[in-house]
């Protein structure tokens, strides 16, 4: 008679768990900045493949919110406004009080910042724990809290936490499927895309290697670029080889030129690895960032480096040795990938 009251109860709890996860409001905390947000989105495939109807909200700074659009995963995107200045971030921490019915907050960020924003929105928030974070006093605002190293390849990081969090097993990542989505429909389709810009002028491969990259492989050519020092960089290119210039695109259409192109080449950025999230082929080239932290590398998406050792809690951004890279071990490399 225990036996079968212990398995009836079991069931019942079963039953509670399930359709708890079933039902569960899911907020995502990922404010910044876009490469970063791409390496986070990978996530939503792996959450909804184990909660298929869960409710996935994603809190992102206003201006990164393009790559998220049109993602099917993503329920609700809420464009936050927090860069301005203190009284800008307070009145948007207040509009967030408004938003507090989700049963769990996912800090991917792992800042002061987006700590205090998931806090506003749940007690319950999840984050990486103080040893694991540049901003420790952040663990303080989580409910619980994992150690998973700064150091550690940060797609894999994200992973990590969303798989604790939602108490499922951490996948096998060279499975993943493209999780980035467009309603924008190209018409062109580069043999090569170039991404000549990134966050750090020290992250910049220079124009002049581009030139010659593009004069040995001789294919189509397009030039991406994002403000007006990039458009410099871009048009030199340009007028230097037969490289076509782009106009200035939105992350919306960015992702649909991408989406038709062989080859993305670029630095360690955004758009660059955007191409990585398409399951596009690209080559990725790292200065003074860790590629094994920053990226991780496929049968079609590789990574060409200037052979540091680059410590990932100490960067320094006055190392220009992206400049020391040769153009020719990315022409070999171009060939090879552009073959496949």
């Amino acid at each position: 008679m225990l036996r079968k009251f212990k398995r009836l109860l079991y069931l019942i709890i079963s039953l509670v768990i399930i359709s708890y996860n079933i039902n569960m409001h899911i907020g995502i905390v990922k404010l910044s900045a876009l490469g970063d947000i791409v390496h986070a989105m990978v996530v939503l495939q792996y959450i909804k493949e184990n909660i298929p109807e869960a409710t996935i909200d994603w809190f992102v700074e206003e201006k990164f919110a393009g790559v998220l659009e049109s993602n099917p995963h993503i329920d609700n995107i809420y464009k936050l406004k927090l860069k301005n200045n203190k009284l800008g971030f307070f009145k948007e921490c207040r509009k967030l009080k408004k938003l507090k019915n989700y049963d769990l907050i996912i800090d991917l960020q792992g800042l002061i910042k987006s700590a205090i924003v998931s806090r506003i929105l749940s007690k319950n928030v999840i984050g990486f724990d103080k040893n694991s974070l540049r901003e420790s006093f952040a663990a303080k605002f989580y409910k619980k809290s994992f150690a998973i190293s700064y150091e550690t390849n940060v797609i894999i990081r994200n992973i990590t936490l969303a798989c604790k969090a939602l108490k499922f097993e951490i996948p096998d990542i060279k499975n993943k499927k493209q999780f980035l989505y467009t309603k924008n429909k190209s018409n062109l389709y580069p043999t090569l895309l170039i991404i000549v810009g990134s966050s750090w002028e020290s992250k910049i491969y220079p124009k002049e290697h581009f030139v010659a990259i593009i004069k040995s492989l001789q294919v189509e050519t397009f030039i991406s670029w994002g403000n007006e020092k990039e458009k410099e960089d871009a048009s030199f290119i340009c007028k230097n080889t037969n490289a076509k210039l782009l106009p200035q695109l939105s992350l919306d259409e960015l992702k649909s030129v991408i989406i038709n192109s062989s080859l993305v080449i670029g630095a360690d950025s955004g758009p660059t690895h955007m191409a990585w999230a398409l399951n596009i082929p690209s080559i990725t080239i790292f200065g003074p960032t860790p590629p094994k932290r920053n990226t991780l590398e496929t049968d079609i998406n590789k990574t060409i480096s200037c052979g540091k050792n680059i410590d990932a809690s100490n960067l320094n951004k006055n190392d220009f040795c992206i400049k020391n890279i040769d153009p020719e071990m990315i022409v070999t490399l171009s060939k090879e990938l552009l073959a496949c």
